[in-house]
């Protein structure tokens, strides 16, 4: 009997493939072929949009001539920014929510400030620091600020009322309530936060090269957009594209791996 019940659940069980087609990549792999199509034909202007092959020669040419400098200069602007701003939202979004006073006293200005637009910064950041790395990281930082602090907030605040009762009934501290209820709880949209803050640091952190910089990808795109070298600009975007996705891959992964309790939804449960 119980022999029968294993052979019957083991056949109700969705089961998956030994092995996954890459479907991400047939869509940025079609645009390439068309890409390339469109230019050796003639019906794209190559001045405007170089083919696909001739920026992957630029893209050697660029590795042969100090290009791992840029992607580091970027790479440490964007960690640095995003780590102080990340590390001040979730202090300061954690004491919005659990507290109405601090909410009263921030929330207005933080909304205030989120609006405004990220080059806004740039003239008074330059004003105030020159042009040395001070000012890009606070625009970094600026960027990554705004949306893990949202997601700090909205997370504790829509935590599930009865959790919070359960432990009261247990008489928790308003310190052990947070540590053991409330943040992870909220944990899922922390982290939903953190990856947006860290999509938005990539974009800062752009803004802030192309306005002064003599190392990073976005002074790369300055300096392609000025010699008129198109293929160096869209190199440039290419390595931001595979930066960005490549950050966002390692936060997928932290989040699979703090979330792994969740018991949700998943697409590859429904067939």
């Amino acid at each position: 009997m119980n022999t029968r019940l294993l052979k019957l659940e083991s056949t109700a069980l969705p089961r998956r493939p030994a092995w996954k087609l890459p479907l991400g990549i047939l869509l940025p792999g079609a645009v390439l072929l068309l890409a390339e199509a469109g230019v050796r034909s003639g019906l794209i202007p190559a001045n405007l949009l170089p083919a696909p092959s001739e920026i992957a020669g630029t893209l050697f040419y660029l590795v042969q001539n100090g290009l791992a400098s840029h992607v580091i200069s970027s790479t440490a602007r964007v960690v640095a920014g995003f780590g102080i701003g990340a590390a001040l939202a979730v202090v300061l979004g954690a004491a919005v929510a659990l507290n109405r006073r601090v909410d009263a006293l921030l929330d207005p200005t933080f909304q205030a400030l989120r609006a405004i637009p990220s080059l806004a910064w740039v003239p008074l950041l330059l004003l105030w620091f020159g042009i040395d790395e001070t000012p890009k990281l606070i625009l970094i930082a600026i960027g990554a600020f705004f949306p893990v602090y949202m997601g700090v907030v909205s997370g504790i605040r829509g935590v599930d009322r009865k959790l919070v009762e359960v432990a009261q009934l247990y008489q928790l501290s308003r310190t052990a309530l947070a540590r053991r209820v409330l943040i992870p709880a909220a944990l899922p949209s922390l982290l939903t936060g953190l990856r947006n803050g860290l999509s938005l640091a990539w974009m800062f952190m752009v803004a802030a090269e192309l306005i002064a910089a003599s190392r990073g990808l976005g002074y790369l795109l300055s300096d392609g957009r000025e010699t008129s070298r198109a293929d160096i600009v869209i190199a440039a975007i290419v390595l931001l594209a595979l930066l960005g996705k490549a950050s966002d891959s390692l936060m997928v992964a932290l989040e699979k791996r703090l979330l792994v309790w969740r018991d949700n939804y998943d697409n590859e449960a429904v067939r």
